[in-house]
């Protein structure tokens, strides 16, 4: 549990626990919704190297797609020695107050409890980063921009810790909230009707993007029809124009929440280990 008690802005009533499965039979998939209670699964590999990753999957903030963009991605990546951290977020549009910081919230809670049991994880703490799908990348870039951002009241020791990813993985991510660029489903149920143009500002990180943003890592595909490839271009060109160190691949083909699901034939498969690659050159 991220909270010892119940997390801020309690929802009135309480949504009610979900989930379901979609998909074809050969890709099945895992959504949940009425998220009450976030949490963190955690998935420790054989032998850890040291670095932990919280993952946060997507699904527009309408659920959590629990299989494709955590489950799976979880089990890739333990294999290559990250003790991974799945976040199971609140959704935003279930009765919660303050409803577009739900999510961030839950982001900076989760990565303030993985830095407080580094030695009981066995991880260090100044190696702890995101990664991010679709609206789950919009949850890992909040993150990597919102460090200044006090969005819920302290309970204990560990909010006190830094909430700044040390870097972040943005896979086919909404980093905008600003029409036409952006996922309208995931702007939707983040911010609600007629939402001011300050808080589609406020929480469209690409605009955020300064010096202090961690170490970027993207991978879109180019005929995305869900998530535009914009908002990874623009991205991408926040951080160079900050000095950000950022690495991009852009795929022809792969459509939009693929998760680990490529297939062998298409280079966005290799992403893993290109990810793998570029943390151990970040974090060496």
């Amino acid at each position: 549990m991220l909270w010892p008690g119940d997390p801020p802005g309690v929802a009135s009533p309480p949504p009610r626990p979900d989930s379901e499965m979609r998909g074809d039979p050969g890709r099945r998939e895992i959504q949940l919704r009425g998220v009450a209670t976030p949490m963190l699964y955690v998935f420790r590999p054989a032998r850890p190297s040291g670095v932990a990753l919280l993952a946060a999957p997507g699904g527009g903030y309408e659920f959590l797609a629990a299989s494709n963009e955590g489950l799976h991605v979880a089990e890739t990546l333990r294999a290559l020695g990250y003790t991974v951290f799945v976040l199971i977020y609140r959704l935003p549009a279930e009765g919660w107050a303050d409803r577009a910081d739900v999510p961030l919230q839950g982001a900076q809670r989760a990565i303030r409890l993985i830095r407080a049991g580094a030695v009981d994880y066995g991880i260090d703490p100044g190696r702890v980063g995101i990664v991010g799908f679709s609206a789950g990348g919009h949850v890992a870039a909040s993150l990597a921009v919102g460090a200044g951002e006090r969005v819920y009241a302290p309970v204990d020791d560990a909010d006190r810790l830094p909430v700044r990813p040390d870097f972040a993985g943005l896979l086919y991510a909404v980093t905008t909230l600003r029409a036409p660029e952006t996922h309208q489903g995931s702007r939707d149920h983040l911010l609600g009707p007629d939402p001011s143009s300050a808080l589609v500002d406020r929480r469209s990180p690409v605009l955020h993007v300064d010096a202090r943003t961690p170490p970027s890592f993207l991978l879109h595909a180019l005929d995305d029809t869900i998530v535009p490839p914009a908002c990874s271009l623009d991205w991408l060109a926040a951080c160079r124009a900050a000095g950000v160190p950022v690495e991009a691949h852009l795929i022809e083909r792969g459509g939009h929440g693929f998760g680990t699901g490529l297939p062998p034939a298409n280079p966005g498969s290799l992403w893993p280990a290109l990810f793998d690659r570029w943390i151990a050159a970040r974090t060496a």
